[in-house]
């Protein structure tokens, strides 16, 4: 008995050790994925997504960037915009769309 506690014990500390899976990621992004309405937007690619997301992009910088899942033409507002915030943007959601990409497939 004691020996099953024990490597309960150990199970657990390794799985809260380890990174928690992709698709656990719970946001903005996420929930924009998912109601996309895209046929590859399944939870855990959304998850994965968000979790790209979350280390690349600033909390205001997702809510954004989940608006350009829904507005299509607010993505190429933004890109061809003179505005300096917007280029700012803009790069910074390029730069996390390759991560995103190479990371979630």
């Amino acid at each position: 008995m004691k020996q099953a506690l024990a490597a309960l014990l150990c199970a657990g500390t390794i799985f809260w050790a380890a990174p928690a899976p992709v698709f656990a990621a719970s946001g903005v992004i996420e929930r924009a994925c998912r109601t996309s309405g895209r046929n590859r937007a399944t939870p855990q690619l959304c998850g994965c997504i968000q979790s790209v997301a979350n280390g690349s992009l600033s909390y205001s910088e997702r809510r954004k960037a989940a608006k350009l899942f829904k507005d299509p033409q607010m993505a190429q507002d933004i890109r061809q915009s003179d505005r300096s915030s917007d280029e700012t943007f803009w790069k910074k959601y390029r730069a996390f769309g390759e991560r995103a990409r190479k990371s979630c497939g």
